[in-house]
């Protein structure tokens, strides 16, 4: 059974950095292509970063040049560092894994529990 568990949420202040972390385990087969999503109160999820398996990556316009999204395949482990935060980031940050390849679209298999991300002003 899939497993995905997210680490590195928490409280910055605005201008900060966090950089989250989603270990995978208990693939038959190495996903397709990996994501980082976000939902805040009263939004719909919205896909922040994908990256596919010879490393190409695809971000929302909102976060391009702010965050970067990489994978270690020894550590099983997709990374999100985020720099230069603004309250209008704070969500709760999801990683996604699939054998399809989704992108930033919400229709992966796999999905994590989450950690929260709180931006202060």
């Amino acid at each position: 059974q899939v497993q995905l568990v997210e680490s590195g949420g928490g409280s910055v202040q605005a201008g900060g950095s966090l950089r989250l972390s989603c270990v995978a385990s208990g693939y038959t087969e190495s996903p397709d292509c990996m994501g980082w999503f976000r939902q805040a109160p009263g939004k719909e999820r919205e896909g922040v970063a994908a990256i596919d398996n010879d490393g190409s990556t695809n971000y929302a316009d909102s976060v391009k040049g702010r965050f970067t999204i990489s994978k270690d395949n020894a550590k099983n482990t997709l990374y999100l560092e985020m720099k230069s935060l603004t309250p209008e980031d704070t969500a709760m940050y999801y990683c996604a894994a699939d054998r399809r390849d989704w992108q930033l679209l919400p229709e992966y298999t796999y999905w994590g529990q989450g950690t929260q991300v709180t931006v202060s002003s």
